[in-house]
């Protein structure tokens, strides 16, 4: 499936906002990318709730939330900061209002943040930034905030032992 989806994406046959959605783990989701800015620096996605995500009391399960958010901000900075491995290395949700909607999960990256994080690549050869984005359902209300610091280390980067890396 991964070897499909790099085809695709050399191929050039389909949008960057449809690959987004093809995206081999986003694809079951059914999400769909309503917005894509300035090479992935805003996007806009819809996640709708369904019978497969739909929690017995009738809101979105949480893990349906995070599965999308996990990734966003690593493909993004994948996509901006080439050349780089790139990871989520933590992530938070604040689930503050139950969601009985579909969703917009909504993230941006202004051109302050992109220029800090290029001038630490720069100087230190890693970055490890942190985004905060959420999820609005239908009546515009923020329904989960998520924090979540992203890796970004060259092509190769080994970490060196830690206290927990040794043995």
């Amino acid at each position: 499936m991964n070897m499909i989806y790099k085809l695709v994406k050399r191929s050039g046959l389909l949008s960057p906002e449809r690959r987004l959605e093809f995206y081999p783990p986003f694809r079951a989701m059914r999400i769909r990318v309503l917005r894509m800015e300035n090479d992935g620096r805003k996007v806009v996605i819809r996640l709708p709730l369904n019978s497969f995500n739909r929690n017995p009391g009738g809101g979105m399960f949480g893990g349906a939330m995070a599965s999308l958010a996990d990734p966003i901000a690593a493909l993004m900075c994948a996509n901006i900061f080439p050349g780089n491995a790139v990871w989520t290395r933590h992530m938070e949700i604040d689930f503050i209002h139950e969601a009985r909607t579909d969703l917009e999960l909504r993230f941006s990256m202004d051109e302050e943040q992109e220029e800090i994080i290029s001038k630490t690549l720069e100087s230190k050869g890693r970055a490890t930034p942190v985004f905060e984005y959420g999820f609005y359902d239908e009546r515009d209300r923020l329904c989960a905030k998520i924090i979540n610091r992203v890796a970004i280390r060259p092509n190769g980067y080994k970490k060196s032992d830690g206290a927990l890396g040794r043995r």
